[in-house]
């Protein structure tokens, strides 16, 4: 290994030679520091995969260096946006409220700085293929020093690749649970997720009806217009569904042209409501299928103490049945 000897200036008297030695010694030694302080926020971020503890394990990291209130990070692209606070009580809204609006804002740019409200406001931005994304601090009272402004910008290269990371896992798992045609929910979910509803109607004593929906005369569409036609009215159908239906609802495509819906706290009278709603709104879609016209047929069942998911399910798909026998686009009950 070659050693590097240390020559001094000669220019230089012997006390402002040690002058410059210890400076630069010093020099070295805040550079070691920072690269050890970097390397724990590397070692604390490796196999995170999601949004919040990304933004959460970073704003704890930079805590022990830099005080802040605040860390907020915006992707717009992707529509993804958390922040995580410190604060408590009245200031905790406030500077969420603050936050919220500058990662919203489009007039927001990278490496500005500015005071609101005695909140000190620092932004980065993260400029991608995909898009631009921007990570936000806020501080009370006092500004960041020009050093800790530095160890920030030198920390965003290590927090970067964690973010994207996460983000296309996010997308991957979005996706493996969408039905790709609809965008709604698909099987996958509904198996998921069934389970946990089931329970907690139970638990609470709560109204549950699930809905079996089924298109009538979607074959006619397919075999007069074609399949390409067939599913852009499978995109009309599902949007014109999820229009009637609340966040609570779960509309899950399981395939083809059929469909299941959840209704969380609903008891009979108030699904078949919505139900001839729904009917509804197919019919006001006007597609023709050969020589009749699109509709919908469901049967609903209500949940009840005892009953297993696939009595539930096989209870739907008969009452179903019964909506097709008796005349179709219409609602049938148990």
């Amino acid at each position: 290994m070659n050693r590097v000897e240390y020559a001094p200036d000669p220019g230089l008297s012997s006390e402002n030679s040690m002058d410059q030695l210890l400076s630069q010694l010093k020099h070295y030694q805040r550079q070691s520091e920072r690269l050890q302080k970097v390397n724990s926020l590397y070692q604390r971020l490796a196999g995170v995969l999601d949004l919040p503890t990304i933004i959460e394990t970073y704003s704890i990291w930079l805590a022990e260096h830099v005080a802040h209130e605040l860390i907020g990070y915006h992707n717009q692209t992707r529509q993804r946006m958390h922040l995580f606070c410190s604060s408590h009580g009245p200031e905790r809204r406030h500077v969420i409220k603050v936050a919220e609006k500058l990662l919203k804002s489009s007039e927001t740019s990278t490496g500005s700085t500015g005071v609101i409200d005695s909140l000190h406001t620092y932004q980065w931005d993260f400029e991608s293929d995909e898009g631009s994304a921007l990570l936000l601090l806020l501080r009370k009272n006092v500004p960041v020093p020009a050093d800790d402004i530095e160890l920030i910008n030198e920390s965003l290269s290590i927090l970067a690749e964690p973010l994207k990371r996460t983000l296309d896992y996010e997308e991957i798992f979005e996706q493996a649970r969408k039905d790709t045609l609809t965008g709604l929910p698909n099987r996958l979910v509904f198996e998921e997720r069934v389970d946990g509803i089931i329970e907690q109607a139970n638990r609470y004593n709560h109204p549950l009806t699930l809905a079996a929906l089924d298109l009538d005369h979607f074959k006619d569409v397919n075999d007069t217009m074609g399949h390409l036609m067939g599913d852009e009215v499978l995109q009309q159908v599902a949007k014109s569904l999820k229009a009637q239906i609340r966040t609570s609802d779960l509309l899950v495509r399981m395939g083809g042209d059929e469909f299941l819906l959840i209704l969380p706290d609903t008891g009979m009278a108030a699904a078949r409501n919505l139900g001839e709603r729904l009917c509804r709104a197919v019919e006001f879609l006007d597609i023709a299928a050969g020589q009749a016209k699109l509709g919908i047929s469901i049967g609903m069942v209500q949940w009840q103490p005892g009953m297993s998911k696939g009595e539930w399910l096989e209870q739907a798909d008969d009452i179903l049945y019964q909506a097709k026998e008796n005349g179709r686009s219409q609602v049938a009950v148990h």
